[in-house]
């Protein structure tokens, strides 16, 4: 046999049998995070902290949630995690409480959680990934990352793809909506929103609303009263603290010349359900459609 032709055959067995003697090169596992970074590990991570309520949710809904062995406060969903043993908030991290539950993964909110505590834990040898998805695509995408790092991506896939699968659905049924203008109000002291740039304004989109402060530049400007009796929506959405309280919505009332008043157009969603990027944003894009739906008939009846 001709020496060329030899050793065609024998580098790919060569290089097989480095795979099967190096560990590493076998079971290493491998993405690309949201910040744009490698997270490699040499084996699918078994001790996952969740550094927001969203990435706890996320790693639960992508199979991972038996690997969790830790999270921040009101990491309430599903009901396992609230069992689970806290390391702090989102905005203040406990580290000394991270490090001794040895994790050999964490998931970092990449614009909620203080960076120079996260750098501190990357320079300490612990693997971070950076979560941060912007649109829904990014969450179904953020589901099959966080899957192949822990080893369910069966789980991880299923969940992505029936998100996607929703939202679609969802886009087809609303695209010759006719339009509506929006003010989703996402805190009340000091008043804020949300930008075009924003998951939530992306769900106002898909069910045919205009999001009247969407051109604005922060991700979640604050604004003034008189700037949402200016834009006079047509609907005002609120999503207040908990997972049924209006309230946020009274101080609204007073002001009856506001078309969204005027029609009783006052309404609320669940914020677990619209205000985390996670897969229950399906079933709050649902709602918000629905509310719309409601704005749209009292119009026709005018």
């Amino acid at each position: 046999m001709p020496p060329a032709r030899l050793l065609s055959l024998c580098l790919p067995l060569l290089a097989a049998m480095l795979c099967v003697g190096s560990g590493l090169a076998r079971a290493q596992v491998c993405v690309t995070d949201d910040a744009d970074r490698q997270v490699c590990l040499e084996q699918p991570a078994n001790r996952i902290i969740a550094l927001s309520p969203g990435a706890t949710e996320l790693l639960f809904a992508a199979g991972a949630g038996e690997k969790v062995v830790g999270a921040v406060s009101f990491s309430d969903y599903p009901p396992a995690a609230k069992k689970l043993p806290r390391v702090g908030s989102y905005k203040r991290l406990d580290l000394e409480a991270v490090l001794a539950l040895k994790p050999d993964l964490i998931i970092a909110w990449r614009s909620g959680n203080p960076m120079e505590q996260v750098e501190r834990l990357q320079a300490m040898g612990v693997p971070v990934y950076h979560s941060e998805p912007r649109r829904f695509e990014d969450i179904s995408t953020t589901l099959e990352r966080l899957a192949v790092l822990a080893g369910t991506e069966a789980v991880g896939q299923g969940a992505a793809d029936a998100l996607r699968s929703g939202m679609d659905s969802l886009r087809q049924r609303y695209a010759e909506a006719a339009p509506v203008t929006v003010f989703y109000q996402v805190w009340k002291e000091p008043l804020m929103t949300v930008n075009n740039e924003h998951l939530i304004s992306e769900a106002i989109q898909i069910c045919g609303g205009v999001n009247v402060f969407g051109e604005l530049a922060a991700l979640a400007p604050k604004i003034s009263r008189e700037a949402v009796l200016a834009k006079d929506p047509e609907v005002i959405i609120a999503g207040g603290m908990g997972e049924d309280d209006p309230s946020w919505l009274e101080p609204w009332k007073q002001f009856s010349s506001l078309r969204a008043v005027k029609h009783d157009n006052l309404f609320f969603v669940a914020p677990s359900t619209l205000q985390r990027p996670t897969p229950q944003m399906l079933a709050g894009t649902r709602t918000l459609c629905s509310h719309l739906d409601t704005v749209r008939a009292r119009d026709s009846r005018d």
